[in-house]
């Protein structure tokens, strides 16, 4: 095989807010494993919270070329590079290309019946009427995944309920309040009709919730990076959100799914933003999912060649063979 790191940026139609955070472009490594005739490809955006960036990822990489070339296995990855964005692109590159060689489809290796997903939309943190007029403007999606902070979040989702009667909503803090936060302001978001909390609580500050009921079930996003960290976020969580460029992969994603089933964990699919090419991998633990965010090419001013088809209502339809698996 031999082994190619290509760097790319995709602007964002307009900038996106978390807490802490404005994006106002995403730079993804994308990978392609090439043998004879065939090429397989993967996306890795990485995990910024981790100070993954486009050069330490290849990097990484770059350090793979020799077992890449010497035909490494996906079971030989995952002892060689730990969790994150680039073991994550050359997971999935790797995916592909076994599928391609194949000449089969990832669902038919898997033997998964695959049907088209429903994403969320995702609103980014702003005033209460920007977010409200957002939620207006998506009136075609029914789901909706609102971003927090610990700045009147109260406030912001009543506006946003105001003007989605009708919608499916979680929220996500991205580690933005403290626990005293949470249970402040957990029965008012229970009065709203959320359906989940992704993650409240900043990474490290888990065991506060232990003997904690809270009335809205919970997420683990940044508190579950990788399959080694699941049985202690499991404990305390009752939903974990699986996301590729954490867990290094579709390999360790599947893994993580289940476990997950086996304990009677609810199931998210996460993104770190990115291309169709991110998202199409993040499709296949997205069949075991009760909630999916795939949204990240919808937040961008263009995508690649042969993207996901997303239609009205957020539905997204399986990816063809020409982007990925």
């Amino acid at each position: 095989m031999q082994l190619a790191i290509e760097h790319k940026r995709f602007p964002l139609k307009a900038p996106f807010s978390i807490t802490g955070y404005t994006f106002e472009h995403v730079d993804v490594v994308q990978v392609v494993l090439a043998d004879g005739g065939t090429a397989g490809l993967g996306e890795a955006v990485g995990v910024y919270y981790n100070d993954e960036t486009v050069a330490s990822m290849h990097e990484q990489l770059e350090l793979m070329r020799g077992h890449v070339e010497a035909g490494i296995t996906r079971v030989q990855l995952q002892e060689l590079m730990p969790p994150g964005g680039a073991r994550n692109a050359l997971d999935c590159a790797l995916w592909d290309l076994e599928a391609k060689r194949a000449g089969k489809s990832i669902w038919q290796l898997l033997d998964i019946q695959a049907k088209p997903l429903v994403t969320v939309c995702t609103i980014g943190i702003g005033s209460p009427g920007e977010m409200a007029e957002t939620a207006t403007r998506y009136a075609p999606y029914g789901k909706l995944k609102v971003k927090l902070s610990a700045e009147d979040p109260i406030a912001r989702l009543e506006a946003i309920r105001a003007a989605r009667p009708d919608a499916s909503i979680v929220i996500d803090v991205n580690q933005g309040w403290s626990f005293e936060e949470l249970r402040e302001y957990a029965p008012a978001v229970a009065r709203l009709n959320v359906a989940m909390i992704e993650q409240p609580l900043p990474r490290g500050g888990d065991e506060a919730l232990d003997g904690y009921s809270s009335p809205v079930p919970l997420g683990a996003d940044e508190s579950c990076l990788s399959l080694a960290e699941y049985p202690e976020a499991a404990r305390r969580y009752d939903v974990i959100n699986i996301k590729l460029d954490k867990c290094g992969g579709l390999t360790e994603g599947l893994q993580i799914v289940d476990r997950a089933r086996s304990d009677g964990k609810g199931l998210m699919v996460g993104n770190m933003m990115g291309s169709s090419l991110s998202m199409a991998p993040a499709m296949v633990v997205g069949q075991y999912c009760s909630f999916v965010d795939i949204d990240g090419p919808l937040l961008l001013a263009s995508d690649v060649d042969n993207a996901l088809d997303y239609r009205t209502g957020g539905e997204v339809a399986l990816p063809s063979p020409q982007l990925w698996g």
